[in-house]
């Protein structure tokens, strides 16, 4: 399987992993100069690359956790979904939830792609579903300590 990367700008980084073990290649910024980003908003970030996703698959951009943790500094959108048909330069939405302006470089490692398999099921319309234990109940009807709430 090939993850196949065209660079548009000759200053574009070819995402790597930084360990062995790394789920994400790591996505950097290809800027011509300093992009600040105001508190509270967002700046889509060019990455000069095009890539070419392995059929079956699809790319996941997920913000860094030192950014986000460190400097506030995320994805706009929490994840992005890069379908493998897609063939135009990459860019990463990124949003500033602190109080101070965050600059960015050149270079900088600003988001990580995951490649993950995905499934094509065959839809089909029907009248009722099979019955669960949970069945209707959503957002925190299974309660949020772990224990059995009263």
């Amino acid at each position: 399987m090939t993850l196949y990367i065209k660079k548009l700008h000759p200053q574009a980084v070819i995402p790597t992993r930084a360990t062995a073990q790394s789920a994400g290649y790591d996505l950097s910024a290809c800027l011509t100069e300093p992009l600040e980003i105001p508190p509270g908003e967002t700046r889509m970030v060019p990455t000069g690359l095009a890539i070419q996703l392995p059929e079956g698959t699809a790319g996941m951009v997920y913000p860094r956790s030192g950014l986000a943790s460190k400097f506030s500094i995320t994805l706009i959108n929490a994840v992005g979904v890069i379908d493998s048909d897609y063939r135009g330069e990459l860019k990463v939405p990124l949003h500033n939830h602190g109080n101070a302006p965050f600059l960015l470089h050149n270079g900088d490692r600003m988001a990580q792609l995951v490649v993950t398999p995905v499934l094509f099921p065959e839809v089909e319309e029907v009248s009722a579903l099979t019955e669960t234990n949970r069945g209707t109940g959503g957002f925190g009807s299974t309660g949020i300590s772990g224990k059995q709430e009263e």
